[in-house]
């Protein structure tokens, strides 16, 4: 009976991991070193970055809409699997987002605007 039930409960989790699976994470993006990078180049990094964010609020969206989608009656492996991603690529965005400004502030530091007359 043991066997029946953890078989069962493998079989459930494979579905509910292939309903989830359908909201797939952007790939990382490279981030210049701000003390060696050019202008262009941060430019460019600014525009991953946003783009990135952008994505990520996508997958957001479609692990809200999959948790939605089982409504109440979703198991709370599922539940939790779902808010665990959630919470996951939350901190991911949040760890982009100072990484990139880490490497501003290293660009900014290395090439000081000019004074003004």
């Amino acid at each position: 009976m043991r066997a029946l039930t953890s078989c069962l409960l493998a079989a459930i989790a494979s579905g509910y991991g292939f309903a989830a699976a359908a909201c797939e994470p952007p790939a990382p993006i490279p981030m210049p070193d701000g003390a060696t990078a050019t202008r262009d180049q941060m430019l460019a990094a600014q525009a991953q970055v946003r783009a990135y964010q952008a994505a990520m609020n996508e997958l957001l969206a479609c692990l809200a809409t999959e948790l939605d989608g089982e409504g109440e009656q979703a198991p709370e492996e599922f539940k939790s699997l779902m808010v665990s991603r959630h919470n996951a690529a939350v901190a991911e965005m949040e760890g982009v987002a100072a990484a990139f400004n880490d490497q501003l502030r290293a660009f900014r530091a290395a090439n000081p605007a000019p004074a003004a007359n």
